[in-house]
């Protein structure tokens, strides 16, 4: 293991529709798709000039006899994003100890590495990568990788306890002057901004309560509004913005099946 425990090292999109998917998300990104085959369930590998980006996996038809948890009304489109791990068992450990509720259980992905997947204690899905020959996705930058991840925490003191004793954060509060105000009461990053690879937000009050909380990611983009335009003839739905920051113009986007994330343009941040 080359990636410190807390990083963010993999990411996958569960989808109720997998071909459209692959259409909208290389209209958008330019990604490339690879099937693993019939032993890793035909799970999709996701490439964007060669180097990593994450994974897609269709659960359409996701069992219904509660061997998997699925929602009452059915599957869900959503991205998941995956944290690196020294252990996998023992970080599963620590993270049922402090209140998680365990999704998957710890198994092997073959000779790729070993994950889990649990709900925080504030229901927020994340999931563990203790690698083995698949490190995680290729950290470049370059527009259609992904650039930051963030928690929207409805329970912002129990979220940096919890993320702090299973994952190892050192919440800092954030360094870059924002619009908003904001500082160590409404967003952190887990370590100091230069090292930062993702942040925990603050989101009660502002955020109904009955949506709970969840990670979400930011991809890189040449142009925010552009992206936004090719998202809309694609079939999605711009939820939010497109809004100027310190780190780049943004944009809240669904995808057509309904899966969030963000658009990050860094070449039109604001300073």
């Amino acid at each position: 293991m080359t990636r410190t425990t807390g990083t963010p090292t993999w990411l996958d999109l569960q989808t109720t529709d997998l071909e459209t998917a692959k259409r909208f998300y290389g209209a958008l990104f330019g990604w490339q798709f690879e099937d693993s085959g019939p032993d890793f369930g035909h799970y999709t590998m996701v490439t964007k000039d060669g180097g990593l980006v994450g994974g897609m996996m269709d659960v359409a038809n996701y069992p219904t006899d509660g061997s998997v948890p699925v929602p009452a009304d059915g599957p869900k489109s959503a991205w998941d994003v995956f944290l690196a791990v020294d252990d996998v068992d023992k970080r599963l450990g620590l993270a049922t100890a402090h209140g998680a509720t365990v999704l998957f259980p710890a198994s092997d992905v073959g000779p790729a590495g070993r994950c889990a997947t649990v709900a925080d204690p504030a229901g927020a899905t994340i999931a563990m990568w203790q690698a083995g020959d698949t490190e995680g996705y290729a950290f470049t930058g370059q527009p259609g990788t992904p650039v930051w991840f963030e928690l929207m925490a409805q329970e912002f003191e129990a979220a940096k306890a919890f993320y702090t004793a299973v994952f190892g954060f050192n919440p800092v509060a954030m360094e870059t002057p924002m619009e908003d105000g904001a500082d160590a009461s409404t967003y952190v990053t887990n370590g100091p901004e230069s090292e930062a690879s993702s942040g925990i937000c603050n989101v009660a009050g502002f955020v109904p309560e009955s949506e709970g909380s969840w990670w979400r990611i930011y991809f890189a983009v040449d142009g925010c509004d552009k992206a936004v335009e090719t998202v809309q003839q694609m079939g999605g739905k711009l939820l939010d913005g497109p809004e100027d920051s310190p780190f780049g113009r943004i944009a809240t986007v669904a995808d057509p099946m309904g899966a969030t994330f963000q658009l990050c343009s860094p070449s039109e941040a604001v300073r």
